[in-house]
């Protein structure tokens, strides 16, 4: 496996940086008082998006892809804060605290030539 240095994986500082966008948004959550029910039950529902994988793994990658990139999350974000909508705002933090800890355990985006290949492999 190829390192930054000497000592730690590459895929180390990925999962790292995973971890600290779990937090980052999380804590940011916590700091508007949100509920924390709604967090619980929206935490996997960008998990929805792989469905796409029900019609070929073209359609599940981008579907996936596109419930799993930070631009959706940060798009809802942005929209929410612009309309003032704290509901969209809450959904936008919960959808970036999923992709977090999707990367901090190892879940990349997706290749369309299979679910397991990610791009977290191709680094």
């Amino acid at each position: 496996m190829k390192t930054m240095t000497n000592f730690i994986p590459l895929r180390i500082y990925l999962q790292l940086e995973g971890l600290a966008a779990f937090a980052a948004f999380t804590v940011v959550y916590r700091a508007y008082h949100f509920s924390w029910w709604f967090y619980a039950v929206l935490f996997l529902v960008p998990d929805f998006f792989m469905l796409g994988y029900a019609l070929n793994r073209r359609v599940g990658a981008i579907t996936y892809n596109l419930g799993h990139t930070y631009v959706s999350a940060a798009l809802v974000l942005g929209v929410g804060f612009l309309l003032g909508s704290m509901s969209m705002v809450a959904v936008g933090l919960i959808w970036g605290a999923h992709i977090g800890f999707d990367r901090l355990m190892g879940y990349g985006l997706k290749c369309d030539s299979g679910f397991r290949d990610t791009h977290l492999q191709k680094v």
